[in-house]
């Protein structure tokens, strides 16, 4: 016998939706007991949820979930990509600009680096740019010490395993020597925790800037540090291969060739 499916989305997906937290730091938060829905708390992400039922998150009420946005924003050297952090440093949220809504970072970039960081009011936009199945170019311009030959760098193209993990090949250019430090491009495809800083290591090379120029088809072109760009809807649309709903488009099925019958054949 077939059972009805619930109406209504899970918890932990309207709560990312309207920028609480992603989905998997929202169920955390569930599990925690601070979430409640129609005055009852809850401690299980196995619920669905319809516009009816009242959602509270540690007290207060959640807003009504807003179209997804997407902001281009030039990350400062020396914030850090957290919403709050343990040791008191600045962080990227603090930096923002006042009239900002509540957003998240498309995965990360560690303190010391710089460059562009995609912010979104939406988990399900979250979790789609971060997903390594959508096999997006982050580009890189690095500054490393030292006089790169293709012999140093030829591991990183072939792709390197750093203490027990494996990162895929990069695409590493040289781009010009400039007294003591080389400039180069760097394109990865992954972007695992200080990926870039810890394969130059590897092979015997030290960064001392890294700068996030690209993420996908987003560009940081003439964004000043500190600047914060929107994308348009149609653009976000249209890059996701999303509908004016913002859900993924059913893509158009192929026509069939329907071939008119020839004369019968004359035995």
């Amino acid at each position: 016998m077939e059972q009805d499916t619930p109406e209504g989305d899970r918890i932990a997906k309207v709560l990312a939706r309207v920028g609480i937290a992603s989905r998997r730091e929202a169920e955390r938060m569930i599990e925690a007991g601070r979430v409640a829905v129609n005055g009852k708390r809850i401690d299980s992400p196995a619920l669905n949820v319809t516009a009816k039922d009242r959602i509270e998150v540690d007290g207060q009420p959640i807003a009504e979930a807003e179209p997804p946005r997407l902001w281009l924003y030039h990350k400062p050297s020396g914030l850090v990509t957290t919403e709050k952090d343990e040791k008191g440093r600045p962080t990227v949220f603090d930096a923002l600009p006042e009239d900002m809504p509540r957003v998240m970072s498309v995965g990360r970039l560690d303190l010391n680096s710089e460059g562009l960081l995609l912010l979104t009011n939406d988990g399900a936009i979250k979790r789609r740019l971060e997903l390594p199945s959508t096999g997006w170019l982050r580009k890189y311009r690095v500054r490393i010490k030292g006089t790169p030959s293709d012999e140093t760098l030829a591991p990183l193209r072939a792709g390197i395993t750093v203490e027990g993990e494996r990162f895929q090949p990069m695409e590493v250019s040289l781009d010009r020597q400039q007294g003591a430090n080389a400039w180069l491009t760097v394109g990865i495809r992954e972007g695992r925790n200080r990926e870039i800083r810890r394969a130059m290591e590897a092979v015997g090379l030290v960064v001392n800037r890294l700068i996030r120029v690209g993420y996908g088809p987003f560009r940081l072109a003439d964004l000043k540090p500190g600047e914060v760009e929107e994308v348009r809807s149609r653009v976000l649309r249209d890059q996701l291969g999303l509908d004016h709903d913002f859900q993924p488009a059913t893509p158009p099925r192929p026509k069939r060739t329907v071939r008119k019958a020839g004369p019968p054949k004359r035995r």
